[in-house]
């Protein structure tokens, strides 16, 4: 059963208390979550008990952290259902997966010509990376657009692809707009015009069951931070008959075969994109973050946020004089609402309510395309876990109301005297 009060007591920093004695309210959690006291046990009970490094010893501890480590690649491919271990590659973080993928990609899949198709709700590390491929190579990016209702235009999607549309690299939920997008649809267009498909998972693998194989994407890049596991520590699913055909991101150790003075070959996969000294301990913590998640059970976690986010968009709507983001649709935004004010700007009024001990993120959350196309220059943004709490959210409520009354000997006051007297 779904308890939200006893899973709080599993999260020590839950119980802190900040500025005046104000007990914390952590609103921002698709910038990172907080981390339960197993996965932070996990990582103390590595460097008490088994610290080393793997693959190259023979010694106990050495096999006992190898051991350790690979089993956190077979719970990782049994969590996201990819065909193989094989398909799983460690990196540092989504960010990284996405550049490995725009750096090896590079010769084996793009010529000069070639198109790349992203979306204007994208983050800027499935922006960036792209551009400095553009760098490289004379390639077009498009960018498919939104609908009013801020979500994805498919219609535009499927005449934007052409046979020139190598690569189609999408997020599956917006870090802003909180919009789930159809993975599955836009797989089947791709499929059909022979074009890569990589998936942003990193604001929907820590909140919703995900299948791989189902999704029918051929790369999915997620990470641990956002979902109770440790930072330094993203994951990369890749096809197996892709990854073999692409080129090695770094050079160095473990990613190798063999070494001569004439060359080298490259290791077996996973480990052909692994080079050097790995995040031990926190892929180690991050299989503990796996085991807390799925005992928690993904569906119980998704129906939960879904009625938190119904909850506050409720309580939001008593402010007339704002403005939210994302689809109408809460079953299209769960766990995320985005929204600003036509006068107060989003960082001031992040720092009003933080006094009262909300965290909440402003500004444009790495997606400054996104906010030129909503015509705003930063927002505000509550993003909700399993933790959360309808008397949280009732706490973030009142200190937006004491915000936007310390702001009231401006035009927050004629708005809101203006909402009063339409009333």
């Amino acid at each position: 059963m779904f308890d939200v009060n006893k899973i709080r007591k599993d999260f020590k920093i839950l119980e802190r208390k900040i500025w005046d004695n104000k007990p914390l309210v952590y609103l921002d959690n698709a910038a990172t979550t907080q981390k339960p006291n197993v996965v932070i046990n996990s990582l103390v009970s590595y460097y008490e008990n088994y610290n080393a490094n793997i693959h190259r010893g023979v010694h106990k501890l050495a096999e006992e952290a190898t051991t350790l480590y690979e089993d956190v690649r077979q719970k990782i491919k049994d969590f996201i259902d990819a065909n193989s271990t094989a398909e799983i590659i460690f990196t540092r973080n989504t960010t990284e997966s996405i550049n490995l993928l725009a750096y090896c990609l590079d010769d084996s899949i793009i010529k000069d010509g070639d198109e790349i198709l992203l979306t204007e709700m994208e983050h800027h590390s499935n922006i960036v990376p792209w551009y400095l491929l553009r760098d490289r190579r004379n390639i077009t990016i498009k960018f498919t657009p939104i609908t009013d209702n801020h979500e994805l235009d498919y219609n535009t999607l499927e005449k934007l692809i052409t046979k020139k549309t190598k690569i189609v690299s999408i997020t599956h939920k917006s870090n802003v707009l909180g919009t789930v997008n159809d993975i599955q649809r836009i797989a089947k267009i791709t499929k059909a015009n022979n074009s890569i498909l990589i998936v942003d998972a990193a604001q929907s693998a820590p909140h919703m069951k995900i299948s791989f194989q189902d999704l029918g994407c051929d790369f999915l890049a997620f990470s641990s931070h956002k979902m109770c596991g440790p930072t330094g520590v993203g994951i990369l699913v890749g096809k197996k008959e892709l990854l073999e055909k692409m080129p090695p991101f770094l050079g160095g150790g473990e990613m190798i075969r063999k070494v001569t003075f004439d060359g080298f070959t490259t290791n077996d996969l996973p480990w052909k994109y692994e080079a050097g000294t790995p995040n031990i301990a926190d892929v180690i913590a991050f299989g503990t973050a796996i085991d807390y998640i799925e005992k928690i059970g993904l569906e119980n976690i998704y129906q939960h946020e879904l009625k938190l986010t119904e909850y506050a968009f409720k309580k939001l709507k008593q402010f007339d004089f704002l403005h939210i983001y994302g689809p109408k649709e809460i079953t299209k935004r769960a766990g995320i609402i985005t929204f600003s004010n036509p006068v107060v700007h989003p960082h001031d009024i992040a720092t009003i309510i933080d006094q009262d001990g909300v965290a909440i993120r402003a500004g444009h959350h790495c997606a400054q395309p996104l906010m030129k196309k909503l015509s705003v220059s930063a927002t505000a943004r509550a993003s909700f876990y399993f933790y959360n709490t309808p008397e949280e959210v009732d706490i973030f409520i009142n200190a937006l109301n004491k915000a936007f009354d310390y702001f009231a000997v401006g035009a927050c006051k004629e708005l809101k005297q203006g909402v009063k007297s339409k009333k």
